[in-house]
């Protein structure tokens, strides 16, 4: 393969890694799509030679999702945005769909849905994956009893996808239905993602409300549903201590009375990211401070109340690197699974510096979807990436895989098909579309084979 347009390039001089650095690989080739042509091209070429094609986006996954020793596939540059289509609804309600390039960030998505007055219904905490990546590893926000949902998967509205013999094919719920069903969220492995049509909303405003609250009291609000009752709730714990920061946001129309910009400065930039990476180095460097810098800073981040956009309070500045495995567990079990995590601190010399991170989903029919026919709580932990994470995150596993927990397919886990296909009750139905597009294993790689069994 030469480096011409529709070829791949040259072998890299260095490994790729993921953000985190938790995951790794050295491809065979490395290539940039141009156009959806030159997918298809390496796609064919790839299957002639026996190769793997893996496509790679922001490399934010934490888990091995993206790794190759064959073409690693770059589609960066399919990022158009698509004119946005009204439709109307029997509810009488207006909502629209908007086709755009696979390759696109979310936050440069969030843009162009802005100039246009609309909105995603939901986002992650975090915006610099492409769309393909966080909808193909079950990227998530968070709910409450609005019906909202949380899962960017849910949003959307069809998939087109290169398949392993280079054919181009949409799928929607109403052609396809099968293919679109695994495909949008797929891990990858039914072909490369090159447009999705998502659906969106008139731009609306959140009022966030953030107050430390006692953990048990946290608990409690959520167990009887008033925690919930919030259009979309979050809490992050501080390990160590009985203090969580809860995060309470309700939708209003478009009176937009953003954060006062010193007050934002200090909680968002210097906390949360300059100081908090200072505490992180010294954790790393004085693990028995851990417990200690921890009450400073759940004590630090006080109550605060504000009104922006949704897709700014959605999204958190992440640039303090961590390494993150998250569980999606029954709604009703959270509250014991926290209080196993927090005796197994009790029990062990373990310290960890960040913050368990909780939130919410109704349950959804997305057939890989951790939130698949159950209303689900996810615990997200995390760890400097520096430290070693390996005891604290198989203690986490061990944990939630006692409620029935499901992992992030984009996080870290070691579990294997045999289990899964006892947490998803569609799973054998995604093998067998994925046996049918892909039945010699162009797009695998060893994690597919080890969650997916093949």
């Amino acid at each position: 393969m030469s480096s011409r347009a529709g070829d791949v390039a040259r072998p890299p001089q260095q490994p790729w890694t993921t953000w985190g650095g938790s995951a790794s690989c050295s491809p065979a080739h490395r290539f940039a799509a141009r156009s959806v042509d030159d997918v298809v091209t390496v796609v064919q070429r790839a299957r002639t030679l026996g190769l793997t094609v893996r496509a790679v986006g922001a490399g934010h996954s934490f888990s091995p999702v993206a790794t190759t020793d064959g073409v690693m596939l770059s589609i960066d540059a399919l990022d158009h945005v698509d004119q946005p289509v009204r439709l109307p609804t029997p509810e009488g309600r207006v909502t629209h769909e908007v086709r755009v390039g696979a390759g696109i960030r979310l936050h440069a998505l969030n843009d162009a849905l802005a100039s246009h007055g609309l909105a995603l219904s939901n986002l992650g905490d975090i915006d610099r994956q492409s769309v393909a990546g966080a909808i193909s590893t079950g990227t998530h926000g968070t709910g409450g009893d609005s019906g909202t949902g949380a899962g960017l998967a849910a949003q959307v509205r069809a998939v087109e996808v290169v398949v392993a013999d280079g054919s181009v094919v949409r799928a929607s719920r109403h052609e396809n239905t099968e293919l679109f069903e695994a495909a949008r969220l797929g891990l990858g492995a039914l072909g490369i993602l090159v447009a999705v049509t998502v659906g969106a909303e008139p731009a609306y405003v959140l009022e966030a409300r953030e107050e430390p609250w006692p953990l048990e009291r946290a608990l409690e609000a959520v167990a009887d549903g008033s925690f919930l009752a919030s259009d979309h709730a979050e809490l992050y714990w501080f390990p160590h201590t009985r203090t969580a920061l809860t995060k309470r946001n309700a939708r209003r129309a478009l009176d937009d009375a953003p954060l006062d910009a010193l007050r934002g400065w200090v909680d968002d930039e210097l906390l949360s990211n300059g100081v908090f990476e200072l505490t992180n180095r010294l954790a790393h460097a004085v693990p028995a401070a851990i417990p200690t810098i921890n009450r400073v800073s759940s004590r630090a981040l006080g109550a605060r109340r504000f009104t922006a956009p949704s897709y700014e309070v959605f999204v958190s500045r992440r640039r303090v690197r961590f390494v993150e495995s998250e569980w999606a567990v029954p709604l009703d079990t959270v509250g014991e699974v926290l209080r196993d995590v927090q005796d197994w601190f009790a029990r062990t010399a373990e310290r960890v510096s960040f913050p368990v991170e909780v939130r919410f989903a109704r349950a959804d029919d997305v057939w890989l979807s951790t939130s698949y026919g159950r209303p689900t709580a996810y615990v997200a932990v995390h760890q400097f990436w520096r430290t070693d994470a390996s005891r604290y995150f198989a203690a986490v596993q061990e944990i939630a895989s006692a409620y029935d927990g499901r992992p992030h397919w984009g996080k870290v886990h070691t579990l294997g098909a045999e289990r899964l296909r006892e947490l998803y009750p569609r799973f054998d139905d995604f093998l067998a579309v994925r046996d049918a597009v892909d039945p010699d294993g162009v797009f695998t790689n060893r994690y597919l084979e080890r969650v997916l069994g093949r």
